[in-house]
């Protein structure tokens, strides 16, 4: 009997201490996003889906890996590109006529991992001379 009173006071414990603990909240943060910070998000996010999805047509795969370019990376180095470049990028590709130039597209993305790889970003094509830092 007193063994039963000792187990049912441990298992009152440890549920009241449970219950307590579920009780305390954490401190809310929060803070005012104004319109034009969630229309660039929504840009940002707009343009490089439009990159990403030109990059996942076969062709432009094809003409990628003609270049020298594995196409895995290129999508990578897309996913890498801050702000403007995605933007230019995307703007380049909203200039080209409707169904496209996709020679034109690969060429302009083979010209941009090209000069991200001569300024040191990433390190994709091994004809490019690399010096050390």
């Amino acid at each position: 009997m007193k063994l039963m009173r000792r187990m049912a006071r441990s298992v009152c414990g440890v549920l009241t201490m449970s219950v307590m603990m579920l009780s305390i909240q954490a401190p809310a943060v929060a803070g005012m996003v104004s319109t034009g910070e969630v229309i660039a998000q929504q840009h940002r996010a707009l343009d490089r889906g439009q990159v990403l999805g030109a990059l996942a047509q076969e062709d432009v795969r094809a003409q990628l890996v003609a270049l020298g370019v594995n196409p895995e990376q290129a999508a990578a180095r897309v996913a890498a590109l801050s702000d403007e470049e995605l933007q230019s990028l995307a703007s380049q590709m909203d200039q080209l006529p409707a169904g496209g130039s996709v020679l034109g597209v690969a060429v302009f993305i083979f010209l941009v991992l090209l000069a991200t790889d001569i300024l040191g970003f990433t390190d994709i094509f091994p004809f490019v001379k690399k010096t050390v830092h």
